[in-house]
């Protein structure tokens, strides 16, 4: 009986408390203020608000919760319900309770949304990598109500195939999302901008953050060789020009493999020899990544220069003689082979050969090369012929009656003679004195020469004839040699002996 004496009192006379107005579900972004209506005309009574099942206080007094206000003519029974700055604790259920009256509002779901915080990629915003290794990215979005959904953009195009995972964390309503985005080699290039977008129902347009790709690279590299082609004693300038990520931290310089301390720049000028024809300089450049060499050439004109030095020949009769005369220059260069003392050419390579050599072959040949209107030169060789003696004296000498004569003979040989012999009449005399008779032999660099000295000429010596013999391991030859007196007739005196011979 008290208590509907009571209820009575809280409800205006002949009004029948009933909602005008009650909170609805609503969906909010988190730092928002929203409003929860409640409205009860006609009733005096105490209006609690109540939050998944708990009062939040007594009437208006909502002490324990700052940022919560009951607000609204309390005379004509509003009771709102308004929250300042939503926060991710405030995603409950609410009710607006009329205690007097024991009527309760429908219950309102307020659902917070939350969106994530700024986007992250791992490693930004600069991305370095190195050349020829796939791009792996990783982006993360904390702390969102949904989570978050990342796409990844690259010239405002979305890049399809990254990998997604969701983590919920402890409050057990707000998520984090990672995304993770794999690009092959062929498919990036250096100085990109790629972006990651991170959105939900609370930031629809979304938030986003971006990485520039840095792809390291070992230098490339590139060797300039002014001017070309040159002519040997004159200046070139060899540019070594390089594009490097990192950064360029070393030029080395090496010719022929020898490394060229006194250069250390990227720029080498030189007087150039025939060298620089055969022996490439090379360019060495380092960055922190390791290092580049590349090399050149030069087109260097220069006269002959002997490759491979001919060598004289000593060979026997009837076979070959083979000469190799080996011979740089540049540009291309002509060879002639010729016997020294003739006009003849026998050859216009490297190589010469004479085939079945003959006694007259043995001589000196000359290889000689021709840059032409840069320079020649030549090398001169002997062939030397190993065959009998080949004997070449006067055959016809002369001598004063009564006075000391002299016969000589004239022996080339190859090997040199074993024996010579002089014979007349029934004497053989190799050397040494016999009675009126001398024999010597002297070696020259044309040959040997062998004389038979008389002395005391008599008229007999005129009528002798004599022999000259020369012997080597190849065989003899014989040379027959006449007397005639120094200023004699051509009568009998000078015909006997050829009469006999």
């Amino acid at each position: 009986m008290s208590t509907n004496v009571y209820i009575s009192m809280c409800v205006s006379p002949g009004v029948q408390a009933m909602f005008s107005q009650q909170p609805q579900d609503l969906v909010v972004v988190a730092g928002q203020p929203v409003t929860l209506p409640c409205s009860i005309p006609g009733y005096h009574g105490v209006v609690l608000w109540i939050k998944d099942g708990l009062a939040l206080g007594v009437g208006r007094d909502l002490s324990g919760y700052p940022r919560y206000t009951v607000i609204g003519d309390q005379s004509t029974g509003e009771h709102h319900l308004r929250i300042q700055h939503v926060e991710i604790m405030d995603d409950a259920v609410f009710e607006c309770q009329a205690i007097q009256a024991a009527m309760r509002s429908r219950p309102a779901r307020l659902t917070v949304l939350v969106p994530p915080e700024d986007p992250v990629i791992s490693g930004g915003p600069m991305v370095s990598l190195r050349a020829g290794d796939p791009l792996n990215l990783t982006c993360h979005a904390d702390n969102a109500k949904p989570a978050a959904s990342i796409i990844w953009i690259r010239n405002g195009e979305v890049l399809n195939g990254a990998m997604y995972s969701k983590t919920l964390l402890r409050d057990g309503m707000r998520e984090r999302t990672v995304s993770t985005l794999y690009l092959s080699a062929s498919n990036i290039e250096t100085g990109q901008q790629i972006i990651c977008r991170a959105s939900n129902k609370a930031v629809p347009n979304g938030k986003e953050t971006s990485v520039i790709i840095d792809i390291q690279h070992l230098p490339l590299v590139n060797l300039s060789v002014e001017p070309q082609p040159i002519l040997e004693g004159n200046m070139i300038q060899f540019h070594c020009s390089a594009k490097a990520n990192p950064p360029v931290t070393m030029y080395r310089w090496a010719k022929g493999g020898n490394v060229i301390k006194e250069i250390s720049g990227n720029t080498y000028e030189v007087m150039v020899d025939h060298s620089f024809f055969t022996e490439p300089v090379s360019c060495e450049v380092t960055n922190p990544l390791g290092n580049t060499n590349i090399s050149r050439n030069v087109d260097v004109y220069f006269g002959p220069r002997m490759a491979a030095e001919p060598q004289s020949l000593q060979v026997d009769l009837g076979t070959d003689a083979v000469f190799n005369c080996g011979w740089t220059g540049n540009p291309s260069l002509t060879i002639v082979w010729m016997k020294k003392g003739s006009g003849v050419v026998l050859s216009n390579k490297n190589i010469l050969t004479l085939k079945a050599v003959r006694q007259e072959d043995a001589g000196k040949y000359v290889c000689r090369a021709v840059v032409p209107k840069v320079g020649a030169g030549e090398k001169e060789v002997s062939l030397t012929v190993n065959g009998p003696p080949t004997i070449s004296s006067t055959q016809t000498q002369q001598a004063l009656h009564g006075e000391k004569g002299q016969i000589k003979c004239f022996i080339q040989s190859t090997p040199p003679p074993d024996r010579i012999a002089w014979s007349w009449k029934e004497t053989v005399l190799e050397s040494g004195t016999s009675g009126r008779y001398t024999v010597e032999t002297v070696s020259t660099e044309e040959g040997v020469i062998s004389t038979l000295t008389m002395s005391n000429i008599v008229p007999a010596d005129f009528q002798t004839i004599y022999n000259c013999t020369a012997w080597n391991s190849f065989g003899s030859d014989t040379e027959i040699i006449r007397l005639k007196e120094q200023g004699g007739s051509n009568g009998l005196q000078d015909n006997a002996p050829c009469h006999k011979a």
